[in-house]
């Protein structure tokens, strides 16, 4: 897990707005693949790691969300505007940012070549006020700490992940 590492937000990505919000949080964790992959392999292999997995598990438990590794492979093409809890805010050919069923968090993908063997994997988060409010709430803030590792570990799961398919295919 010392591969991820946390990062300001870059400058003209679809989380940056957020950056700039007064009264939200936001973070970005990056780490290196030593291939070049797609933006959909990226999404699935996020979305269908076992830690992630039991985040749709808890979704489909408690907050009546649940969604299938058929519907990662929808989100991964492009064919879907909504995945479990989220819905697509915005997609490019190398970014996707979602915002959650409340519209208070947001979850950010994007990766860049790096030259011609490896690939640059970002994942960010952010998370708005209430619209009368100019603070994220304690909720919120309680768990903050929680929510770092676990972003870190998410990033980490979906490396593995990628590093796994790799050695697979040679």
């Amino acid at each position: 897990m010392l591969s991820i590492k946390k990062c300001p937000v870059p400058a003209n990505t679809m989380l940056e707005k957020y950056s700039t919000t007064d009264g939200a949080y936001t973070d970005c964790y990056i780490t290196e693949v030593t291939e070049l992959i797609a933006f959909p392999q990226f999404i699935t292999a996020f979305y269908t790691t076992p830690l992630f997995r039991l985040e749709r598990l808890i979704l489909k438990m408690f907050a009546s969300k649940p969604s299938t590794d058929m519907d990662v492979r929808q989100l991964a093409e492009g064919n879907v505007k909504t995945f479990a809890a989220w819905t697509v805010e915005n997609r490019s050919e190398n970014q996707l940012l979602m915002c959650d069923f409340l519209g208070r968090t947001r979850s950010w993908l994007m990766i860049v070549p790096v030259d011609d063997s490896r690939t640059r994997l970002y994942f960010g988060s952010a998370v708005v006020p209430k619209h009368n409010s100019k603070s994220i709430g304690f909720g919120f803030r309680a768990l903050l700490g929680f929510h770092k590792i676990y972003s870190r570990l998410l990033l980490y799961s979906a490396k593995l992940k990628i590093k796994s398919k790799l050695s697979k295919q040679l």
